[in-house]
């Protein structure tokens, strides 16, 4: 007779301790904005911009709405998520310096569009030229994952990292 292992529960834990990691989250995050970047990148290529005779024309338009609307959601989710507990400490701090949740908010809305800039470009660039040998959703896939670390590592550090208030 075989002993059940009962694998529902020690699974449940491993996932427990690794969503205390704070990359991982970064990285589900991460994943939740790719399949939004994909989904309004194919959309977008083959039916809003369609009109857009020009491939290359109708790739750019694509590809600067699929990174925007994936920014924003990823912003969310990170701010909520991944850095919740830096954003719930920020507050508290901004509180006596007179600024508002909507000022609060626009701040780190602002760092994080900074911080990830240097992604974003990296990501657009990176998949317009690998367009050029690969189909354009790979290389869109391709250019996401090399773009996530500069994202993460600014965004650990300056959007959400920790400051004396001023």
């Amino acid at each position: 007779m075989i002993p059940s292992l009962n694998w529902q529960p020690r699974l449940y834990r491993l996932i427990t301790w690794l969503k205390g990691f704070r990359y991982l989250k970064f990285g589900l995050v991460g994943a939740s904005g790719t399949l939004v970047n994909m989904a309004v990148l194919f959309l977008a290529q083959e039916y809003f911009f369609a009109s857009i005779s020009n491939p290359r024309q109708r790739l750019y338009a694509s590809l600067a709405l699929a990174i925007a609307i994936a920014t924003v959601n990823n912003f969310t989710w990170n701010r909520l998520w991944t850095w919740g507990d830096r954003v719930k400490a920020a507050q508290a701090r901004q509180q006596h310096l007179d600024r508002t949740r909507w000022q609060v908010l626009g701040g780190q809305l602002g760092r994080y569009a900074l911080a990830s800039w240097l992604g974003i470009g990296l990501q657009y660039g990176l998949t317009l030229w690998l367009a050029h040998s690969l189909h354009y959703l790979l290389a869109n896939v391709i250019a996401i994952v090399v773009a996530s670390v500069s994202n993460f590592l600014a965004n650990d550090h300056w959007t959400f990292g920790h400051r004396t208030p001023k």
